[in-house]
């Protein structure tokens, strides 16, 4: 045996595995304030209980690399308005890390991103711009014809529709 280690038993480790995974489950640092247990012994202890299959409580059965695409955005949703508090309670419900959540959140916007891409890439799409390019020129052209037509109607209300350049009343 080791200087400084304290040996438990497996019923005391599995009562702090209880208490980490129940249902008013507590964080590990703050079971290890209460208990006086290192952190990192708690979580080992958590991480052992869940690679030995013990059933903890209310997690799924499944490990997360099993997960559908729907149910982990599904778990996207369900988290995205929680508090911290409540975040880590979840998380610790549903077997979850917090890295695992940020990975699947990375996963979900570049795969929107991606299909946003795609779409915007294809012969249909390129197609588009450039008839709206062609619009756009035709109708700036339009504008700067109308613009003249209402120019000549103004000039020739003003000077009416003569063609010379002498003045009428001063016989030039």
């Amino acid at each position: 045996m080791e200087m400084g280690r304290t040996q438990y038993s497996e019923g005391f480790k599995a009562k702090m595995v209880e208490k980490l995974t129940g249902p008013h489950a507590m964080s590990a640092t703050a079971l290890a304030r209460q208990s006086g247990i290192a952190q990192a012994t708690l979580s080992r202890w958590l991480l052992d209980a869940g690679r030995l299959g013990v059933k903890m409580d209310d997690r799924d059965d499944k490990s997360t690399r099993q997960w559908t695409s729907e149910e982990k955005l599904q778990v996207l949703i369900e988290t995205a308005s929680l508090s911290d508090d409540e975040l880590g309670s979840y998380l610790r419900q549903k077997g979850l890390h917090k890295a695992q959540l940020d990975e699947w959140r990375a996963t979900a916007v570049a795969s929107l991103g991606s299909a946003a891409a795609r779409r915007s890439v294809g012969p249909d799409a390129k197609r588009v711009r450039e008839l709206e390019r062609e619009l756009r020129r035709k109708e700036k052209a339009l504008a700067e014809t109308a613009a003249l037509l209402v120019l000549k109607k103004k000039v020739q209300e003003i000077w009416g529709d003569e063609d010379d350049d002498t003045d009428g009343k001063s016989g030039r």
